[in-house]
C-alpha cells in the first residue's frame, strides 16, 4: 500500500468551497478501485495550505486506474478552481 500525498495552496478566500469540495468528493475516492481510504489536513501556521492524504494499494491504482477515471474529473471540477497552482504529488511506503 501508498500513500498520495497532495500538498494544495487554495486562493485566499476560497478555503471552505475547497473543504465542501473534498467533502463532496469523498465518496468519490472511497469508491474507487484499489482506494483504502482518505484524510484532508490544514495548516494551523497558514490556512490556505492544506495536504490530502489518500491509501491507494498501489501507485498505478492512484496514477492510472483512478486519474483515468470519470471519478478524477469530477473531483477536479468540485475543486479545482480553488487551487493556486497543480498540488505537488508524492507517493510514500510505511517504512517505520
Amino acid at each position: 500500500m501508498v500513500t498520495e500525498f497532495a500538498q494544495i495552496e487554495i486562493k485566499p478566500g476560497m478555503e471552505e468551497a475547497f473543504i465542501a469540495g473534498v467533502a463532496k468528493s469523498r465518496p468519490l475516492f472511497l469508491a474507487a478501485e484499489g482506494c483504502f481510504g482518505m484524510g484532508l489536513q490544514r495548516s494551523v501556521e497558514e490556512p490556505t495550505k492544506f495536504l490530502l492524504m489518500v491509501q491507494w494499494e498501489s501507485v498505478e491504482a492512484h496514477m492510472v486506474t483512478f486519474r483515468e477515471s470519470p471519478a478524477f474529473q469530477e473531483w477536479r471540477n468540485n475543486v479545482g478552481s480553488c487551487f493556486v497552482a497543480p498540488p505537488a504529488i508524492w507517493h510514500g511506503a510505511t517504512v517505520v
